[in-house]
């Protein structure tokens, strides 16, 4: 090491030596300096240190190796400790589901209420059931003259399977249905009393049907009904319909296409006026073809539908083609959905559906389909929170030969439906505008409550009026869980004013004058006890306003009425 230094000590005093003879020699003239040459600098080669010198020093000690040991003892515990728990959580019994159920009831004016549901499952993918339902009443509605008393009573069977790619159904059903034509105007009282009038009458029906559903192939589904429907006044219909929905490919797109044939055909013993068979017929076939584009939050279904009539009476055909353009858009997600379309059909009617209507219609009716030529609409709905929805829309539609209830004319013939107290069908063309509001309200698990009102305006060609067509109608329904045993619910219903006309065919009067009906309020509740998860008993209130209204010129309805009864569940 020291001769390390005294190498370094000689180099410092050599160099400082040269460096003092340097400046005696210097002879730079300070006078012109010619440069012969441009100067051009130049960058020395830089010397980098190394990172990670190297050691040479001799006395670099060697790490020593240094090993450690730990002395282990035992130390004597007596602590244990405590094994957890899992908070217990009250569980909720689970809810006993039942196949079949039994209902029973009796009430005020002798009123029967019967209904018995059975289904039974053969198998993992096969069932069998069907119910048995009547409703009766004696009636005793004050100041008739006829009796008012009436039934309803139904039977059906129906079987179902489901294999891997389609599920099918089978039903077949009997009803038998009686009423009377009670519904006398005051002035024709004598009359009918002199001549013995008996209001009686009753209608019958048989129908037969099925439907299957297909699963991963272009045909979605397919069904067919046949129906028989007739009265004990010599009238009988005959209605057979298929229909099918299949998907056509078309370029790789797939066109969604419903398919109907709609046959109908039936008579009567006579018409109205003139003692002769009435006969009617036709079938229809349709084809509505529609296309449907989604981008983002709209879609649009763009369609038309195509209908071929042949009247088998007539023997007259006709082609009918209709609009079928549908269209929604997400405003707001789910808060708001603009909603509209154009769509239009040819509507078969029939007696079937008349009488279903209205139970007081003579056996004399003409039957025609109603041509729509369009139904215009235009909304808004959505969701206002997770348990509240609304949904507000208008409608204008166009309806030619649409029917119309009317009452029929006092002839005072033979006929017990001919004294003011039946009704007839009229058609004419109808132009229709509509408002619509509707809410519903889960206020929680336990209690729901619906909403609804509509106003109508009409515009007829040939008749006074849109017969029996109300200007406005409302309903509200609640239902209401109150705890693990009490239930209750109500309906309200609110119909305004309709009207009619009354006519007096006897020779002296030459035209029938117009009859506005009161619009009406009909407030039903119930309230109901689930004694055991089995049996529940339950009590009914039907027209608390005991209001004695005509929802049918001439035909009151029963007024307040009370009913009582039990359900019981069970199984096999």
């Amino acid at each position: 090491m020291r001769k390390h230094i005294n190498k370094i000590i000689i180099a410092v005093i050599a160099l400082s030596t040269s460096i003092v003879f340097s400046q005696e020699k210097d002879t730079i003239s300070t006078g012109v300096i010619n440069v012969v040459k441009p100067y051009t600098p130049t960058i020395a080669d830089a010397f980098k240190v190394k990172e990670t010198p190297s050691i040479d020093d001799e006395e670099t000690a060697t790490k020593k190796e240094i090993k450690y040991n730990i002395f282990s003892f035992p130390v004597a515990s007596t602590f244990t400790p405590a094994k957890g728990k899992a908070a217990v959580v009250d569980k909720a019994k689970p809810v006993k589901l039942y196949d079949n159920y039994a209902t029973l009831g009796v009430g005020t004016y002798t009123t029967i209420l019967g209904e018995v549901y059975l289904n039974h499952a053969i198998s993992r993918t096969e069932s069998v059931g069907g119910y048995v339902s009547h409703h009766s009443s004696q009636g005793g509605i004050e100041d008739l003259l006829l009796d008012d008393n009436f039934s309803d009573s139904k039977i059906n069977v129906n079987y179902a399977t489901r294999l891997r790619d389609l599920s099918w159904n089978v039903e077949a059903g009997f009803q038998q249905q009686r009423y009377n034509w009670y519904g006398l105007p005051q002035s024709m009282v004598d009359d009918a009393e002199a001549n013995n009038v008996k209001g009686g009458h009753s209608f019958f029906g048989v129908h037969f049907g099925s439907d299957v559903t297909f699963e991963n192939t272009y045909i979605n589904s397919g069904s067919f009904l046949f129906r028989r429907f007739g009265d004990n006044q010599g009238s009988g219909e005959n209605r057979f319909v298929v229909k099918s929905a299949i998907d056509i490919p078309i370029d790789r797109e797939e066109i969604s296409t419903d398919i109907v044939f709609d046959y109908l055909g039936g008579s009567f013993d006579r018409s109205y006026y003139l003692d002769e068979e009435l006969k009617y017929g036709n079938f229809q076939i349709g084809v509505s073809p529609t296309y449907e584009l989604k981008q983002d939050d709209l879609t649009v279904n763009l369609g038309i539908s195509a209908f071929y009539m042949k009247d088998t009476e007539a023997s007259e055909s006709k082609f009918y083609i209709y609009p079928n353009i549908t269209a929604s858009y997400r405003l707001v997600n789910d808060i708001l959905i603009a909603y509209g379309g154009i769509q239009g059909g040819l509507i078969q009617n029939s007696y079937y559906d008349f009488a279903s209507d209205n139970s007081f219609v003579s056996p004399t009716l003409y039957i025609m389909p109603t041509d729509q030529l369009y139904n215009a609409s235009i909304g808004l709905k959505g969701k206002v929170s997770s348990n509240m929805s609304y949904n507000i829309s208008g409608h204008y539609l166009a309806d030619r030969n649409k029917a119309l209830f009317i009452n029929n004319d006092i002839t005072a013939t033979s006929q017990n439906y001919s004294y003011g107290n039946s009704f007839g069908i009229v058609y004419d063309d109808v132009d229709t505008f509509s408002l619509a509001g509707e809410i519903n309200v889960d206020v929680n698990r336990n209690f729901k409550l619906g909403i609804k009102a509509e106003y109508f305006s009409y515009s007829t060609d040939g008749q006074a009026e849109a017969w029996n067509l109300p200007d406005v109608k409302g309903s509200l329904f609640l239902d209401y869980q109150i705890n693990q045993q009490w239930f209750a619910g109500a309906n309200l219903f609110y119909v305004g004013e309709r009207k009619d006309q009354f006519f007096l065919n006897d020779g002296s009067t030459t035209t029938p004058f117009t009859v506005v009906l009161d619009s009406y309020f009909d407030a039903n509740v119930h309230l109901g006890y689930h004694v055991n998860e089995q049996l529940s008993v339950f009590a009914k209130a039907n027209n608390l306003a005991n209001d004695a209204y005509q929802r049918w010129q001439n035909f009151p309805v029963q007024s307040i009425q009370f009913l009582a009864g039990a359900t019981y569940k069970f199984d096999f």
